[in-house]
């Protein structure tokens, strides 16, 4: 039994000369409270006789001495001289006899009529009156949520007992306290002060002993009836049955098509936590996150973020645990039960199933001939992602752009954007990936990219169909040798072969394949012809084309 408590009652009896004796010899600068009557004190001591001599030390034994004043638990010298007493102040307080042992003294170690010196060191005080303590340290500008019951929190702490000797910290362990409140997990008094904090905010907490873990203390670190001091920044919060929130959306003026489950999206993203720190950003790669939405490819919460918005859409979706990587978290940059913050940039989006969009712009007054497969035109472009980011322009270029119809010399999409225009007609035309250049994109058109061509046809040049150089616009003639043979003697030479051929386009009654040098032509369809390779054609070797082409027929069968 420490020699501190239970005085003698006969020394109550008798009278002396002198009170206690009070040496502040170490006060803190700063001391929010003092010991009062009622109060509970845990301190430290080391009792001396008048000589010197030391017998008895709370310090040798290991353990501090707890005892409540101002209800004779304490020896009346100490009851009176722990009064006033700052945490983590040191006095000497003299005791004389009658306010000690008295004239009957301790057994064996305290002598009759001893006077005693006691060194104290106070290290705690609580009252049973006593509730959580809490006090805001800095708190976020923006608060639009703070902690209640049934709430989980992730938080960092720096615990201390209340003289400032410091027991644990998350921050030491590198990660976070993770927890329900309200539940039981965490103290009572924990429990109490995290209530109503928010995100960022940095808060004291003083708990006393009997809200945290009162006699039965915790550990080697926390001691029988010791207050805590908790200083907590609160990293995260939500609650179990929290859903997807969206907000500060900027939607673009025009949306013609929202996204929905089963579309293939490309977008920007920075993801942070709740506290702001960022996790990860697309932006940094240089490169849009792509992905099937709502198909499971991505985490739940996401899936459904970005369904319905627009293309050009920015928005802010945040992430309760349960719908981003729960418990588990992902890696050494996601800890367990992260709430995540995904600021989004839709860039494009477009379903499998698209189809080219053709939106005409102008179209001219008059317009006798549409381009279609097989025909040579010449055209002006623009070439943009849907965000507006420019790609090409035949502008870029000395001649306009040219190509055939269905000879598969421009991405699909574009091929069909350009069919059935008029000479002087304008239109815009968005081609899906899987019409223009696919997963893989080309140089400067990234993979999965929809495309925005802004057209204008310049220039037709009807086509023939493939594997012909020439086709008869109107019936050819009945008798087509002696139509060719213009001098009339049996024979076609090439010159006079020629001839003919550039008269009927010249009268508009046949064309030839266009982008090709008519010499050419003549000089292929005129070796066709000449079927002996004697340089000239004569009736019976003339046959046209499709003529030949029955005939092939026939013999395959």
């Amino acid at each position: 039994m420490s020699l501190c408590f239970e005085p003698h009652a006969l020394t109550m009896l008798i009278a002396h000369a002198f009170d206690v004796v009070v040496d502040r010899y170490s006060i803190p600068i700063l001391c929010p409270r003092e010991v009062k009557s009622g109060d509970y004190v845990r301190y430290h001591y080391n009792v001396t006789f008048q000589d010197g001599k030391t017998f008895d030390s709370s310090y040798e034994r290991g353990a501090a001495s707890v005892g409540q004043t101002g209800q004779g638990r304490l020896i009346a010298g100490i009851d009176k001289g722990i009064l006033g007493m700052c945490v983590n102040e040191k006095r000497k307080v003299t005791v004389p006899p009658h306010l000690a042992y008295g004239s009957l003294g301790a057994g064996d170690v305290v002598p009759p009529d001893s006077t005693l010196v006691f060194d104290l060191m106070l290290l705690d005080m609580w009252n049973k009156a006593d509730l959580v303590v809490t006090e805001t340290v800095s708190s976020p500008r923006d608060c639009k949520r703070s902690v209640k019951r049934t709430d989980f929190v992730r938080y960092h702490f720096n615990g201390t007992l209340l003289d400032g000797t410091p027991f644990d910290s998350s921050y030491n362990k590198g990660q976070t306290h993770d927890s329900l409140v309200g539940e039981g997990w965490l103290i009572k008094g924990m429990d109490e002060g995290i209530l109503g904090m928010c995100v960022g905010e940095t808060r004291n907490i003083i708990i006393p002993p009997f809200l945290a873990y009162g006699e039965k203390g915790s550990g080697k670190e926390i001691p029988s009836q010791a207050t805590l001091v908790f200083n907590v920044l609160l990293a995260d919060l939500h609650n179990p049955k929290d859903d997807i929130t969206v907000e500060n959306q900027v939607v673009p003026e025009v949306c013609a098509r929202k996204s929905v489950a089963g579309d293939y999206m490309r977008y920007h993203y920075n993801g942070t936590f709740l506290n702001g720190v960022t996790f990860d950003t697309s932006y940094q790669r240089n490169n849009t996150y792509n992905t099937y939405i709502g198909m499971g490819y991505v985490i739940s919460g996401m899936d459904k973020g970005l369904q319905g918005v627009c293309i050009g859409e920015r928005r802010r979706v945040t992430l309760p645990p349960h719908m981003a990587y729960g418990e588990q978290g992902a890696g050494k940059d996601i800890p367990g039960s992260a709430v995540l913050v995904f600021d989004i940039h839709v860039i494009d989006f477009h379903n499998p199933k698209d189809s080219v969009e053709v939106h005409v712009t102008h179209k001219p007054e008059v317009c006798n001939l549409t381009s279609d497969v097989d025909d040579l035109i010449h055209y002006h472009y623009n070439c943009s992602l849907l965000d507006g980011t420019r790609l090409f322009s035949s502008s870029d270029y000395d001649n306009l752009q040219d190509t055939v119809l269905g000879a598969d010399k421009v991405i699909d999409g574009l091929d069909e954007g350009l069919r059935g225009m008029c000479v002087g007609e304008r239109r815009t035309v968005i081609i899906p990936p899987h019409l223009g250049h696919g997963e893989k994109g080309a140089t400067g058109v990234p993979g999965s990219a929809v495309l925005h061509f802004e057209l204008e046809l310049m220039d037709l040049q009807k086509g023939v169909p493939e594997g012909y150089l020439f086709v008869w616009v109107e019936d050819a003639p009945l008798e087509l040798f002696q139509a060719m043979d213009i001098n009339q003697n049996g024979e076609v030479p090439i010159e006079e072969f020629g001839e003919f051929i550039m008269l009927q386009v010249a009268e508009g009654k046949g064309r030839m394949k266009p982008g090709v040098d008519p010499e050419e032509i003549i000089a292929d369809m005129f070796r066709n012809q000449d079927r002996n390779k004697d340089g000239v054609i004569v009736a019976e070797e003339l046959k046209l084309k499709v003529e030949e082409d029955k005939e092939r027929m026939h013999e395959e069968l």
